[in-house]
């Protein structure tokens, strides 16, 4: 798969208009990715995916706060998935490992990875992380009635809608909202001891959509450039969730060491 996007990269980079051009050693490697319907071997535990490392660091607000929400003594988080889909959202299973940075050894210079996955969409781009502050509101179906309509006589006037451009941040973040895209808020629980749980990591599908007032500060030159009419939104990530959409990670209150709670929105 790694192989694959290599290979298209370069080709739509060539590409004369909208057509793809590859050449037929290209075409053949693009050919071998996909369901082959044989049996493909994994011998022993199937090793997770990479998905995000956060140091303690990376997380102080512009006036200092530490917004840290790891245990005490810890200030790294890896975030690894299983890369096959799991439970009735049908997404990858998560894996929280909450560590101090002085104490991690070597690195490998080769991860252990699965022989297959399940779908592409779960495969991690690599790509570097530029944590950015922003204030976000909740989702027009968390506000309360009285709230709503308050809202919704505000934003008529104007050109922006609440909902897109200012309730809920796109993009992978630390904390905040979920955005409810396709079902109504619904309490969520601990799966291990039915305590309150709190929002920890938001895995988007894009990075930002077509509303400039969420547009990262390092995709604004690029934006700005002569001849671009409609920005496109960025995927340095690579990964889809569902249709595109959200998976919300959420940790226990009581108990960091509880199995975390995941929702697609």
């Amino acid at each position: 798969m790694r192989e694959s996007r290599r290979v298209l990269t370069e080709g739509w980079a060539r590409a004369e208009g909208n057509r793809l051009v590859l050449t037929p050693q290209e075409r053949e490697v693009v050919d071998r990715v996909g369901y082959s319907g044989r049996r493909i071997a994994q011998n022993g535990p199937v090793p997770l995916l990479a998905v995000a490392q956060l140091y303690a660091h990376d997380l102080l607000a512009a006036e200092g706060d530490n917004l840290w929400p790891g245990p005490r003594g810890t200030d790294l988080l890896q975030v690894l998935w299983c890369p096959f889909e799991h439970g009735e959202d049908c997404i990858p299973q998560v894996r929280l490992v909450w560590r101090k940075a002085a104490e991690v050894g070597p690195v490998l210079s080769a991860h252990p990875e699965p022989s297959v996955i399940e779908d592409e969409s779960y495969l991690p781009g690599p790509c570097v992380l530029h944590p950015e502050t922003v204030t976000e509101y909740p989702a027009p179906l968390e506000l309360d009635e009285e709230l709503a309509e308050r809202v919704g006589a505000w934003e008529e006037p104007r050109d922006y809608l609440y909902h897109y451009a200012l309730s809920v941040a796109p993009g992978w973040k630390i904390g905040g909202w979920g955005n409810w895209s396709f079902c109504d808020p619904w309490p969520m629980k601990c799966p291990d001891c039915g305590g309150a749980v709190r929002p920890l990591l938001t895995v988007d599908s894009a990075e930002w959509d077509n509303e400039q007032s969420w547009r990262p500060v390092e995709d604004e030159a690029a934006c700005a450039a002569p001849g671009v009419v409609h920005p496109q939104p960025q995927e340095p990530t690579r990964i889809t969730i569902g249709r595109g959409y959200t998976m919300q990670i959420y940790t226990c209150e009581r108990s960091s060491g509880h199995t975390p709670l995941q929702v697609m929105q």
